[in-house]
């Protein structure tokens, strides 16, 4: 069994609270040890702005996957469950994804989706989701948030669980993509 990779590249979180959906991403790229980009988009909209994914990992892998789960979407007609599964059956099948190094998450007004190349496709209890090298960070904070500041809307527990793991992970900075719907 193939362990679902973990990325020493960025931090993406979702956070479903209130009615809203909320994810964010920070921008910095790395090369090992060298920051060389500072304001990466990570977090886009799909399907006519319905749907929000952010991605860790390679770059050119996660545009890839991007540019797949797209055609996915349409072909299911923004089925997000639906089309992500296909794409999780792609994903772990195709000689070719199989090598990509990026993990996916998702989301529309109704669920929030964890894609990998495992063949993953997982969707959290709590309606929290983190990937990336900051990722256990920034859902502890969003936990603690959620518990102890619950008037706090979604966007606001995920720039601030944003914030704490920028803090604290040295691939990650504080230049953020967010993007939320209700």
């Amino acid at each position: 069994m193939r362990a679902s990779p973990r990325f020493e590249a960025t931090t993406i979180i979702s956070v479903r609270h209130r009615g809203q959906v909320a994810v964010c991403g920070d921008g910095q790229v790395t090369l090992g040890s060298t920051v060389i980009k500072d304001s990466a988009r990570k977090v886009r909209r799909l399907h006519h702005d319905r749907i929000i994914c952010g991605f860790a990992g390679a770059t050119a892998d996660a545009f890839t996957i991007f540019e797949r789960f797209e055609d996915k979407l349409s072909q299911f007609n923004g089925q997000l469950l639906r089309a992500a599964v296909e794409l999780a059956k792609d994903w772990r099948t195709d000689r070719s994804l199989r090598r990509l190094e990026a993990m996916l998450m998702a989301v529309d007004s109704q669920s929030s989706l964890l894609l990998s190349g495992a063949g993953d496709v997982i969707e959290p209890d709590d309606g929290l989701l983190a990937i990336g090298s900051g990722g256990p960070y920034a859902l502890a904070a969003a936990r603690a948030l959620i518990r102890k500041a619950p008037q706090m809307s979604a966007a606001e527990i995920a720039s601030e669980a944003m914030d704490v793991a920028a803090g604290l992970c040295i691939y990650t900075n504080r230049n953020v993509t967010l993007e939320t719907l209700a």
